[in-house]
């Protein structure tokens, strides 16, 4: 029996995508196979299908736990110093699976686009996700497409979910943090909060911040490799790291106390937002996480972080303690002390 024919490889000539090519037919057709399955995947007939087929055996060689996540991300603008929109949904969604100790594996790639977006935009994007799977060692394997009138949305949402396999033996967990663990950050915080707000150019700010957003899974990866007994790990996303040191102390019934002298601050973020009356413990990262560790691994955790490009400004941030339980307290620089407290409201909406 002989092999199928491979599905003929168009190439739009639309300027600007229009509703046709949500509506299920020749056009929707020729938008996918030209600008999704040529940037993500081989141009077969399995690239056409409803969905992907991953063999068991391929996820089972990996560990004994699947990791599934999702999440949709709708950033303005859609391109920003360090990345773009793809970027963003790639990284973002290989990270919330990494951060559980799995090895990401697979993603899907759902787009709303809306009438009247340039064509050329939408192929800057899958490039981005393209470029940034490659990097992370994930495939974008299935997607959909769907288009809404000119003004139901803003240009371009994306979600993503993903897939991956958790190792035997690790168990990472905000519920697991003990008193004495020290607490680890990756590196500068901030800086994609502080780089979205600048090229909206909604305020006389000039100042060079490229967004961090990033994939981490092989920053964990040797995180790992030093101390399998990892705690809790999470990026520090919307809400900033305040809320997710909140979530740690709420979820294992500890405190948590920080320094202000440690944390790893660049000077252009900290003036920004001294500027704008922002704490930048709130401001949102895609290319940095938090770690609880046995007090005994610090160093060793923090030696295998600086290794990697990912990692080099790591620093040790505070430590666990027992009271007042579900509290995050941050000792200041003049002596002081104050609570941080989860983050009520949005201090900077369509972040990611």
């Amino acid at each position: 029996m002989s092999a199928p024919f491979p599905p003929r490889r168009a190439r739009i000539n639309d300027v600007t995508i229009n509703l046709t090519h949500g509506a299920g037919g020749k056009a929707m057709r020729d938008l996918i196979q030209d600008v999704f399955v040529g940037a993500f995947g081989q141009p077969d007939a399995a690239a056409m299908e409803d969905q992907a087929r991953v063999p068991l055996s391929a996820l089972a060689r990996h560990g004994d736990r699947l990791a599934f996540t999702t999440d949709t991300y709708v950033v303005d603008p859609l391109f920003f110093p360090g990345g773009d929109i793809g970027t963003l949904a790639v990284a973002g969604t290989v990270n919330d699976l990494a951060v559980s100790g799995a090895r990401p594996l697979y993603l899907s790639c759902g787009v709303v686009l809306e009438e009247g977006l340039p064509v050329e935009t939408l192929r800057r994007v899958a490039e981005s996700m393209r470029r940034t799977a490659e990097a992370a060692g994930v495939r974008i394997v299935t997607g959909d497409t769907k288009v809404v009138e000119r003004g139901s949305a803003d240009k371009l949402f994306i979600n993503t979910a993903g897939i991956g396999v958790i190792p035997a033996g690790i168990e990472i967990s905000s519920a697991r943090a003990r008193p004495g663990d020290a607490v680890i950050v990756s590196g500068h915080l901030g800086d994609h909060g502080a780089a979205i707000l600048i090229a909206r150019k909604q305020l006389a700010l000039e100042a060079d911040i490229p967004s961090d957003c990033r994939p981490l899974n092989g920053l964990i990866d040797a995180m790992l490799a030093a101390c399998p007994d990892i705690r809790c790990l999470r990026d520090a996303t919307r809400g900033g790291v305040a809320t997710v040191l909140n979530e740690f102390a709420q979820d294992s019934g500890v405190a948590i106390r920080i320094r202000e002298e440690t944390l790893p601050l660049r000077e252009t973020v900290k003036g920004a937002c001294e500027i704008l009356g922002l704490d930048p413990l709130y401001l949102a990262n895609e290319g940095k996480l938090v770690a609880v560790v046995p007090a005994d691994a610090a160093e060793r955790v923090i030696e295998a972080m600086r290794a990697h490009p990912d990692g080099r400004d790591a620093a040790v941030v505070g430590c666990i303690a027992e009271r007042p339980r579900g509290a995050v307290i941050l000792e200041t620089g003049f002596g002081g002390e104050r609570i941080v407290d989860m983050l009520v409201g949005e201090q900077l909406p369509r972040i990611c």
